[in-house]
Parts: structure tokens; sequence; C-alpha cells
């Protein structure tokens, strides 16, 4: 049982995040980050898309009324408007689409147990 835990960090542990860091190895995903990773953008923006937030100002500000549980959400410490814009703009799209696509294709392998499309 995860008692302590915030759903979202429940959730967000099933993510292979060993995988996540080959992709970002991979497409230099590193190159200039010195505290908003990768992870840490990605776990942003699941989290505005999870609470449907419309834009990074709605997300920043829902993120930012509990300064104290950034770190245990898995967003880091660096969240930032900027930070989040600028990481949206220069990192490469490449590395979520691609661990997105690694994402569908291991539920297909779970969920696909006899003939039915998935």
């Amino acid at each position: 049982m995860n008692q302590g835990q915030f759903v979202f960090t429940q959730v967000s542990s099933f993510l292979p995040q060993h995988v996540f860091d080959r992709l970002v190895i991979k497409y230099d995903g590193t190159l200039n980050v010195r505290h908003f990773t990768c992870w840490n953008q990605m776990m942003t923006m699941i989290y505005g898309q999870l609470s449907n937030r419309e834009s990074l100002r709605d997300l920043f500000l829902t993120i930012n009324a509990h300064p104290l549980k950034l770190y245990h959400l898995g967003f880091g410490k660096g969240v930032s408007k900027g930070n989040l814009a600028s990481a949206n703009e220069l990192r490469s799209f490449r590395i979520y689409e691609e661990f997105a696509n690694h994402l569908i294709e291991e539920a297909r392998r779970i969920c696909v147990h006899d003939e039915k499309e998935f």
C-alpha cells in the first residue's frame, strides 16, 4: 500500500525512467540543463494534461500553489513559467514522442491477450 504518497506520484511510478533516460541521452536532451530536467518537464506537462490546465500560466499557478510539494510530485525545484516555456520550445520533441511510442507498445503487449484489437 502506498501510504503517504500523492496519487500523481503513485501513477507516475509506473513510468520506466530508465527508458526515458536513454532517450534523453540519445537526443541530447541534457544540453545546457541545470535544474529543470527533461523528466521534470515531462512530469509537469503530464500533470497539466491530467488536471486539464488550459495554458502554461494556469499550469504554473496551479503547481506553485503548494511549493513544498513540488519535489515529492516529481517536478523538481526549478519550475517557473520561463523554464517551462523555454524547455518546451528548445528541447527535442522526439524524446517524448519515442517514449510515448514505447509506452503504447508496452500497453499493447500487456493488454492484448487474444485476437481482439487493442
